[in-house]
């Protein structure tokens, strides 16, 4: 099971980027756990400093911007 967390305070981006990301594992066909974590000093733990972010399996993939769909596949896989 791929655990994702969505890295960000709940702006439109925010949203957007966890809508793509489900969209991309439904796609894939991933059994996955996702996470809101909107807490400013845990943000800032993974050292992000531009949100939204996403982190797969404790890494850090992407900040500070939404990924297309298909962007997210390969990140997922």
């Amino acid at each position: 099971m791929k655990k994702i967390q969505i890295l960000g305070t709940g702006c439109a981006k925010c949203r957007n980027l966890q809508e793509s990301v489900e969209n991309a594992a439904k796609e894939l066909g991933l059994v996955y756990e996702i996470e809101k974590v909107p807490d400013l000093p845990k943000i800032m733990s993974f050292g992000v400093m531009l949100t939204p972010a996403l982190v797969v399996d404790g890494v850090v993939k992407v900040s500070g911007r939404v990924p297309s769909v298909e962007e997210i596949k390969q990140l997922l896989a």
